[in-house]
């Protein structure tokens, strides 16, 4: 009879946060040697969204960075979240793990360029233990069928791509791992629909399950978000079979910190920063003020103009909660726009016939007084600001609330077209654009970039 103890550490959805990073690296270290010292042999595995832009180090490498640091952990594999896929270009994404020492795994998105898997992705990984015993590993990420085909992968449903990989799975291996970047819910239909799978570690919805969730025979285990917490299962193998399973999350905080973690923390910032300050962008001949309030020029004024160059719109719209901060006179660089603007939301254009903008228009006025003190968390917003007021160009209300375009009534069997944003789109205050808009998102840039294009062409 062959019995094992296996040790599973798993992290997830750590966005980038490298301030926590010095700690769970030496957590991890420190796990799987006392693990070693016990006879039990380690696994450690990464459920995606392990980068995120909205780190200067991130954005300066395009990720490249983030991978290195996770080259020191000894991942035994890894799938990808919604930020890898989305937060990337596809060139990009192609080339995030040149150098990587892990795989990574995903079985459900194709390369709409070559018709095949992602260059860079296996569908499933083989691990061996050292008693011969073989666990299959596989990753699924969240399919967004609206967004990922923008830039060029294409998502297969969850179900299928299952029911497709398990009886390979199963010929070759004794027990099998999904990597999930699919969210709480998911995982739950998952374990419920398919028993085959043992473990299911999870990501995506930032779910914390402190000593995991058992549903039939399968394991749900997950570890919250942004490095806060660090995953753990330990596993009996006897004779290929999961005899037994424990899950526990440690909390970040309370692990041991050393004086040099700062001065590391500190390092990352000042690396990505300094590598965006060598970027220039343009020469600015007087400062853009992020409160409305505050003079002329409007940095709002010269976010419209730029979503307005860029998708050839007739009127745009945005609100002043996505500037976090003036941008100053003189040369402007690539670090100034990440400050002001480190969020993952893209251009959009939307159509709309005249008396549909005329609903979106009162839409945006009903909320407004709710909207302007209210907190954004997700859906591609990245900070700590309210989400303000919205400011049209092109769009004015007079005081009988007759709307005028670019100095024309409105037309209410006109079309009409509208530069914003896709953040506008996912969150749930603007239904028009849901609704009866027809909406072509540009995932090939972030706002950040658009500001950036429009100020080369005008102030360079």
């Amino acid at each position: 009879m062959i019995s094992e103890e296996i040790l599973i550490l798993h992290t997830n959805d750590m966005h980038s946060h490298l301030e926590h990073w010095p700690r769970v690296r030496r957590f991890i270290f420190n796990k799987k040697r006392q693990a070693a010292r016990q006879g039990m042999q380690s696994f450690i595995f990464d459920i995606g969204d392990a980068i995120d832009r909205q780190h200067p180090l991130t954005e300066a490498s395009f990720g490249q960075a983030n991978i290195k640091l996770m080259n020191d952990i000894g991942y035994n594999a890894v799938t990808v979240g919604n930020n890898e896929l989305l937060g990337l270009n596809h060139d990009q994404l192609n080339h995030l793990y040149d150098d990587a020492n892990f795989p990574v795994v995903l079985a459900n998105i194709i390369d709409a360029q070559t018709q095949s898997i992602p260059k860079w992705a296996f569908k499933y990984q083989i691990l061996e233990t050292a008693g011969h015993q073989k666990i299959a590993v596989f990753g699924l990420t969240a399919p967004f069928i609206r967004t990922l085909p923008l830039l060029d992968w294409l998502p297969e449903a969850v179900d299928k791509a299952i029911e497709n990989l398990l009886p390979e799975l199963q010929a070759q291996a004794d027990s099998i791992i999904l990597l999930s970047h699919l969210g709480l819910p998911t995982d739950r239909h998952i374990a419920e629909t398919f028993p085959e799978i043992q473990l299911i570690l999870g990501a995506h919805t930032h779910h914390l399950l402190p000593k995991g969730e058992l549903i039939g025979q399968t394991m749900l285990a997950a570890a919250g978000r942004y490095g806060d917490h660090v995953g753990t299962v330990k596993l009996t193998l006897t004779n290929g079979r999961v005899t037994e399973m424990h899950a526990q999350t440690y909390a970040t905080a309370d692990m041991a910190e050393l004086p040099e973690d700062a001065e590391e923390i500190e390092n990352y910032q000042l690396r990505g920063e300094k590598k965006l300050q060598a970027k220039q962008i343009a020469t600015l001949p007087e400062t853009y003020h992020a409160d409305m309030f505050s003079g002329e020029p409007r940095l709002i004024d010269l976010g419209l103009d730029s979503v307005q160059s860029m998708m050839q719109t007739d009127i745009a719209m945005l609100s002043t909660g996505l500037f976090s901060g003036d941008l100053p006179a003189g040369v402007v660089t690539a670090d100034d726009l990440h400050q002001i603007l480190p969020h993952a939301v893209h251009p959009m254009r939307t159509r709309l016939v005249g008396h549909e903008l005329e609903r979106l228009v009162k839409e945006i006025t009903k909320t407004q007084v709710f909207l302007k003190n209210y907190q954004i968390r997700g859906m591609g917003f990245r900070g700590h600001q309210a989400f303000g007021d919205i400011v049209w160009r092109g769009l004015e209300i007079d005081h009988n609330n007759q709307i005028w375009i670019n100095g024309a009534l409105l037309d209410q069997y006109r079309y009409y077209t509208v530069g914003s944003l896709d953040h506008y789109l996912f969150i749930p205050f603007f239904p028009t654009l849901e609704i009866a808009g027809e909406n072509e998102l540009n995932y090939a840039y972030v706002l950040r970039e658009v500001v950036a294009q429009y100020l080369t062409e005008h102030f360079s």
